[in-house]
């Protein structure tokens, strides 16, 4: 069944802007020595906790090749450790150390803040419109 046009406009509208906000968000970063893949692996950490090589893998959607290689690097920053496996001694848990701790809340902090200035030109009804569409957005994400 083929989208009436309208649709087709929505759908493209709102794919740009997304992808359009994503990357003034990403320009907000406090620092350019830590990729995205490595700033999107603290941010798990940081959102789920301390998990093992697989899990933080398995949640960011790549293979286990590559986050070793994005572990290795954020343990050579000093932002994560690793502590044996309480349950399996083949495995290791990774942690954010208080300095991936201060970066990676730096770093949401820079982002929201620059966004919350973004907000605030907006007025009532309007915050009120982007308070729902990122309810929806969000329950589409998790899809």
């Amino acid at each position: 069944m083929s989208e009436p046009s309208g649709e087709r406009t929505l759908t493209s509208r709102l794919r740009l802007s997304v992808m359009r906000l994503n990357r003034r968000l990403r320009a907000q970063r406090t620092s350019s020595s830590v990729t995205l893949s490595q700033i999107s692996a603290l941010s798990s950490l940081h959102k789920c906790g301390p998990m093992s090589p697989g899990e933080l893998a398995a949640r960011e959607g790549v293979q286990p090749p590559s986050m070793t290689r994005v572990i290795g690097a954020l343990e050579d920053m000093g932002y994560i450790s690793k502590r044996a496996h309480p349950n399996d001694g083949r495995q290791v848990i990774v942690e954010l150390t208080e300095k991936g701790l201060g970066y990676i809340e730096a770093d949401i902090s820079a982002r929201e803040a620059w966004l919350d200035a973004r907000l605030s030109e907006l007025d009532d009804t309007e915050r009120a419109i982007l308070s729902r569409a990122a309810e929806i957005i969000e329950r589409m994400a998790g899809k």
